[in-house]
């Protein structure tokens, strides 16, 4: 009998020791792969969501031009890079012409700043600072800038650090589009992948049902919020550029960064209009056209979500709002376009999963209930 028992320990304790030789050289494999895999993981998600939202596109043009589908893919992934990096270069060549300029003008003691219209003073909260520091920039420049040379020192590196992050930002995105091309060319065998990986995790039935749901949301946030928001930006930056209001690139950031996190764009259209009232060069009705343009622009979402957003999948706006935030604090610009998109992914997929659980549960119950009662 104590004979049996050391052979059972004996068997137990090889099946544990192998167990945990097999646990540790998973473990070991999948951190090294992670390890590997991790840095190219942002740039490889947003080409993934780019990837499904420009698939229509892939098929429309093979349809409409007889193309085969890597050379519609290469068409899309170079309109792509021509649409983005073309505006990008000539936003970033202004912002180093006007920074070069103001560094030169400022040496050469040819820098002026203009004083501030009375009604700078108004404006709530910081109106009376604004104000005070913009007189004393008027008045003696070089005065300012020495009394107050950390506080420029470090707001100086501050925008340094946000302008090699945007432009960090637009590279990873061009490498996505790019990345995202090759993907529609192979889009057929990587989606039949993927629908495998799902009938892996649930079962023949569930696993394609998933499958379409995930693809489905991350394009209809792909493209009816973030290229809603893309679009409100775009107009609104032209407004604002058009109506010679300073720095129309940050506000095109910050219309597209409020637009993807469901804020209203009409908070940043305020501080426009703001900046374009305080100026001296403009005339009176330049003013008021140009601040109901700009008024008007940050609207557009407002006019196109309901259009888009409307039809197909309800994708709940908290959801999309959280994912907005946690993405943009973990990755980036990039990160809240990921976050958003793939949150909602997860959501939809979730609640398809409980309603799946709930309704074979119910059935389960039933079906007891119907036995009992024939019993």
């Amino acid at each position: 009998m104590s004979d049996d028992k050391d052979y059972l320990k004996k068997v137990l304790s090889d099946a544990f020791t192998e167990s945990l030789i097999r646990f540790s050289v998973i473990a070991f494999l999948v951190i090294v792969c992670w390890w590997a895999f991790a840095p190219f993981l942002p740039i490889l998600l947003w080409a993934l969501v780019l990837a499904i939202a420009l698939y229509p596109v892939r098929q429309y043009f093979e349809s409409k031009f007889g193309w085969t589908s890597k050379r519609s893919s290469i068409v899309i992934a170079i309109l792509g890079v021509f649409l983005l990096g073309t505006p990008s270069v000539m936003v970033s060549n202004s912002i180093a012409t006007k920074t070069f300029e103001v560094y030169e003008g400022y040496n050469e003691g040819t820098l002026i700043v203009p004083p501030p219209k009375a009604s700078v003073e108004e404006w709530p909260l910081i109106g009376e600072d604004a104000y005070k520091a913009w007189s004393e920039a008027s008045r003696n420049l070089p005065l300012f800038v020495k009394k107050r040379q950390p506080q420029l020192k470090d707001l100086a590196n501050g925008i340094i650090e946000s302008a090699s992050g945007m432009a960090k930002s637009v590279f990873l995105l061009i490498g996505a589009i790019i990345i995202a091309g090759i993907m529609l060319a192979w889009a057929e065998p990587g989606s039949s992948s993927i629908r495998r990986i799902f009938v892996s995790f649930s079962d023949e039935k569930k696993g394609p049902e998933l499958h379409e749901l995930t693809t489905a949301t991350i394009r209809q946030v792909a493209v009816g919020i973030i290229g809603i928001a893309f679009l409100t930006s775009v107009i609104f930056g032209i407004v604002v550029a058009l109506a010679g209001v300073p720095a129309a690139a940050l506000f095109t950031l910050a219309a597209l960064i409020f637009a993807i996190m469901q804020l209203p764009v009409t908070i940043i259209a305020i501080v426009a209009v703001a900046l374009l009232w305080s100026g001296n060069d403009s005339s009176t009705i330049h003013n008021v056209i140009f601040s109901v343009f700009i008024i008007a622009a940050s609207l557009v979402d407002n006019f196109l979500k309901p259009m888009i957003l409307g039809r197909g999948l309800d994708v709940p706006m908290p959801v999309v709002l959280i994912g907005a935030i946690g993405g943009m604090m973990s990755g980036g610009i990039l990160g809240m376009f990921i976050g958003a998109a793939f949150l909602a992914a997860g959501y939809q997929v979730f609640m398809k999963w409980v309603d799946t659980e709930s309704e074979q549960a119910a059935e389960t119950i039933e079906q007891q209930v119907s036995k009992e009662k024939e019993s």
